[in-house]
């Protein structure tokens, strides 16, 4: 797999098949009960990474009049990677039937929180490709 097949492959139109933006409010609802009580939207942007890798980003932007606190996005990537409703495992399945043969996910993990403002917290995930991306 190419870095310009990969920039094609992973359009904005594209993530927001991989990642409907209506997840958010599912992950709300089965955690809280209530989709209200969600402090954030939750979208999927892709990163270009010349080092073998797929680079997304799980994007949590604070919801109007709600905050992005510590408490509530530190903990995630462990909840994310095992929460049925965000499912990233069936997520690493799909884009790897979108490669179409590009390239195989050798495996994947998601990193650390990082606050890129008080607005926008961020969580990568990494799939590492065999063989590498040229």
């Amino acid at each position: 797999m190419t870095r310009k097949t990969s920039k094609n492959l992973f359009t904005p139109e594209k993530l927001k098949q991989l990642f409907p933006e209506s997840v958010a409010d599912e992950f709300f609802e089965a955690l809280f009960g209530d989709v209200s009580e969600g402090a954030y939207d939750i979208s999927l942007v892709f990163e270009d990474d010349p080092d073998g890798r797929l680079l997304l980003q799980f994007h949590l932007k604070s919801r109007p009049g709600k905050c992005l606190r510590c408490n509530l996005t530190y903990g995630l990537p462990e909840v994310f990677s095992r929460h049925p409703v965000i499912n990233v495992k069936g997520l690493v399945k799909n884009i790897q039937s979108l490669l179409d043969g590009s390239g195989e996910i050798d495996r994947w993990e998601l990193g650390d929180t990082r606050e890129v403002s008080p607005d926008l917290h961020v969580i990568p995930l990494t799939l590492y490709l065999k063989g590498g991306c040229r």
